[in-house]
């Protein structure tokens, strides 16, 4: 009796002591208090593919975060999908778990001319780093009217400072007035365009300290001063741009403009957030001349926030759509500048020509080319808030408002790829006036999202309790002090059998109570045996015996 009871004890022992190693705590469940807000949505994954594959299959407007943070004693960066005022709310909330994040920019949608600028302070004494972030801002400012014919000044351009003694660093996000870049790639394209003649240079070679310290940099100004916009307007404005070239850590020479932040999918980090192991974070410069206007519902640091998210465009019927090409084009002689993509006629579409949906595109193409139609796609443009592609026709001016076609303005179709529908909007200055759109027509069921983007299972292993401990269930991974996230809920994993395997990192009801009754037993067990003092009193044979036949009944004998 004692040797059952002593096996109680410790099995309760050793589920107290995996309850304190693993404490119970509410499955996390996201909610905002503002009640105008859609519904919640807060998913970790441990693969980008997979976060952008999630998120494009949500009915609620949700993007791609990339977080740092430590899992199993080894650095991670984990995908989180949410929506900007959900990811806002507990960024703001849990400073600590959230303190290394990125801002994950979609391959092939609109975005933000943006800039991350930088230099070694020891190997520049002599650089002033605040003239130089005013002469990028200038410099391009004037590229933008010059090229595309849109106006942008200081004032709307957001300046983020994370400098250090070491380092300067800053992050300058344009907010062009009703424009903006086809992708990064784009802005890419055209940054490095304006710069053409600095990087024909051949000044990027490494060499040593005394040597460049020797170096003057009137060889570098005298090819450097660029005649800004078309020769044709005869600018008179010449900007020098020898102060963009900096020294590196090991005496080389490098742009202060990082070119290397325009690629796809770029992580990009976030307003207040710093680096791995840093305490570094951007914040608001101190020469920065953008503001944002007030707003009842929304506090200025989060209207900041938003601001200086590249990827946070929306399409509105006024808005101009920036293209560059890439340099190979410009090569063959084509015209690197132009708010105009290449032409694409026909039925025929190759390569970069395809939108992120192909299967949308050939729909698209066999509206444009049904009964005794020959139209194309002149270009497509791709918004990622609204989940909205634009494409601007070519040859196909049939326009459902005049019942007829326009006699020289082209149409626009729009595809709603979270409502699953196609409707047409117009050029033609009077169907503007009117604020024109056709009827909504439904996207054929191939075409859309749930049907292209099929979720897998095991793409999604991770999960959060309330307290911010991220834990990877299927490597049972013990819960971090660092970085939130979510995945599944507790009562899915459980109804998914999760739970079987994984006993200790999701504990039922029923587990909970028949430890406590253990619990009660084992305590009861203690005091019975305190009472009888069983290790010191010797019981006869005989009396156990009696004791034994005192309680026989009839039947069982």
């Amino acid at each position: 009796m004692k040797r059952k009871w002593l096996e109680k004890l410790k099995k309760v022992e050793d589920l107290a002591s995996q309850y304190k190693r693993h404490p119970l705590c509410s499955a996390y469940k996201p909610k905002l208090s503002r009640p105008w807000q859609p519904s919640s949505v807060w998913r970790l994954f441990p693969r980008q593919a997979a976060a952008f594959q999630f998120a494009k299959t949500c009915k609620e407007d949700v993007h791609v975060f990339a977080l740092e943070t430590i899992l199993d004693d080894t650095e991670r960066r984990l995908y989180l999908v949410t929506t900007y005022a959900e990811f806002w709310f507990y960024y703001m909330k849990l400073p600590q778990s959230l303190a290394h994040c990125y801002e994950v920019i979609p391959a092939d949608t609109v975005c933000k001319l943006y800039f991350d600028l930088e230099y070694y302070r020891p190997a520049n004494p002599g650089a002033d780093g605040k003239k130089m972030v005013t002469l990028v801002i200038e410099f391009f400012c004037k590229k933008l009217e010059d090229c595309f014919g849109v106006k942008c000044f200081a004032d709307n351009v957001l300046n983020l400072d994370s400098s250090t003694d070491e380092k300067f660093s800053r992050h300058l996000i344009f907010l062009i007035p009703n424009a903006a870049f086809k992708d990064n790639i784009h802005v890419g394209n055209f940054i490095k365009s304006a710069l053409q003649p600095l990087l024909s240079l051949n000044a990027f070679m490494p060499v040593s300290k005394t040597s460049v310290c020797e170096k003057s940099t009137k060889d570098f100004s005298d090819a450097c001063e660029t005649n800004v916009g078309n020769p044709q307007n005869a600018s008179k404005e010449v900007y020098d741009l020898s102060s963009l070239i900096v020294q590196d850590k090991n005496g080389g020479r490098q742009l202060f403009i990082d070119l290397g932040v325009y690629t796809k999918n770029r992580n990009f980090r976030l307003y207040k957030s710093s680096k791995m192991g840093k305490n570094v974070t951007f914040e608001v410069a101190k020469d920065n001349r953008f503001a944002v206007k007030p707003s009842r519902h929304v506090s200025e640091e989060e209207q900041i926030f938003l601001c200086s998210l590249v990827s946070n465009v929306r399409f509105t019927d006024s808005l101009k759509v920036l293209t560059c090409a890439s340099t190979e084009n410009e090569r063959n002689g084509v015209s690197c500048l132009s708010t105009a993509a290449s032409v694409t006629t026909g039925i025929t579409m190759k390569g970069y020509e395809f939108s992120p949906y192909p299967e949308v595109d050939r729909f698209i193409l066999s509206l444009l080319t049904r009964e005794d139609f020959h139209g194309g796609i002149r270009q497509w443009n791709y918004f990622s808030n609204e989940e909205l592609l634009v494409y601007d026709t070519i040859n196909y001016r049939w326009c459902e408002n005049l019942g007829r076609a326009h006699r020289s303005n082209n149409v626009m179709l729009l595809v709603d790829l979270k409502r699953e529908i196609w409707y047409q909007k117009c050029y033609d200055p009077i169907c503007r006036a009117q604020n024109f759109k056709s009827e909504f027509y439904p996207l054929p069921p191939e075409v859309c999202l749930p049907f292209i983007f099929k979720e897998e299972e095991e793409d999604c292993t991770l999960t959060m309790d309330e307290n911010g401990h991220i834990r990877d269930i299927r490597q049972n991974v013990l819960p971090t002090e660092e970085g939130p996230g979510v995945g599944k809920s507790m009562e899915s994993l459980s109804e998914e059998g999760i739970c079987d395997t994984v006993w200790e990192y999701c504990i039922d009801d029923a587990s909970i109570v028949e430890a406590a009754e253990d619990a009660e037993l084992a305590d009861a067990a203690d005091l019975s045996l305190e009472d009888c003092n069983v290790e010191e009193i010797d019981i006869p044979d005989e009396l156990l015996l009696q004791a034994a036949d005192a309680h026989h009944t009839p039947e069982e004998t």
